[in-house]
C-alpha cells in the first residue's frame, strides 16, 4: 500500500470516529427522549390546565416538583408545590374565579434524557361578568425534571404575550 492511501484510510477512520462521537452527543443533550415521555409531559400540561379550569390549587400544582420554582406573569417568585397551590387557591376563589385556560404544548427540547425545556402556549378567557370581557395570551417555559415517580415541573417561567385582544 502507498503511503497517500495508508493517511488516506487513517483520515476517513478518524472522520467517521468524529462524526459518531458528534451523533452520541446529540442524542445525549437535546434528543426526544421517547413517546412514553412526550405523552407524560404532554399530561403534566394537561394536568394544569384541568387544575385551572376546575378552580382547584392542588390539582394545579400536583405536576410541581416539592421545591419547585415558579415566576408569576407580574414577575412575583413563588417557592414550592404548597405555596404555589395555596396561591392559585386565593386567585381560583377571587379575581380568577370565572376564567378558562387552554394550555398547547408547542415544543419540547430535551436537555438530556432527564431533564427537558418545554415551551407552552397559553390562552386565558374571562367573561363579561368578570372584569369586562378580556382574553390574555402567554408563552410558558417549563423545566422539567425526570424522576422516579414520573415528570415533574422544576420551573415555571410565564410571560405575557402584547397582543391587541380586548
Amino acid at each position: 500500500m502507498s503511503r497517500h492511501f495508508t493517511n488516506r484510510m487513517i483520515f476517513v477512520a478518524l472522520a467517521a470516529l468524529a462524526a459518531l462521537q458528534l451523533s452520541v452527543a446529540a442524542q445525549a443533550s437535546g434528543q426526544p427522549s421517547g413517546s412514553d415521555d412526550d405523552a407524560a409531559i404532554r399530561e403534566n400540561v394537561r394536568q394544569l390546565e384541568a387544575g385551572w379550569n376546575s378552580k382547584s390549587g392542588a390539582l394545579f400544582a400536583k405536576p410541581f416538583a416539592e421545591d419547585a420554582d415558579y415566576v408569576v406573569i407580574n414577575g412575583l417568585h413563588i417557592r414550592g408545590r404548597e405555596a404555589i397551590g395555596a396561591g392559585h387557591q386565593q386567585i381560583f376563589d377571587s379575581f380568577m374565579k370565572e376564567t378558562t385556560l387552554a394550555l398547547t404544548v408547542k415544543q419540547t427540547r430535551y436537555i438530556r434524557p432527564d431533564v427537558a425545556v418545554v415551551h407552552v402556549g397559553a390562552h386565558l378567557k374571562a367573561p363579561k361578568a368578570a372584569e369586562g370581557a378580556r382574553e390574555a395570551d402567554a408563552a410558558i417555559t417549563l423545566v422539567m425534571s425526570k424522576e422516579k415517580s414520573g415528570w415533574q415541573i422544576v420551573a415555571f417561567q410565564n410571560t405575557q404575550v402584547a397582543n391587541d385582544r380586548h
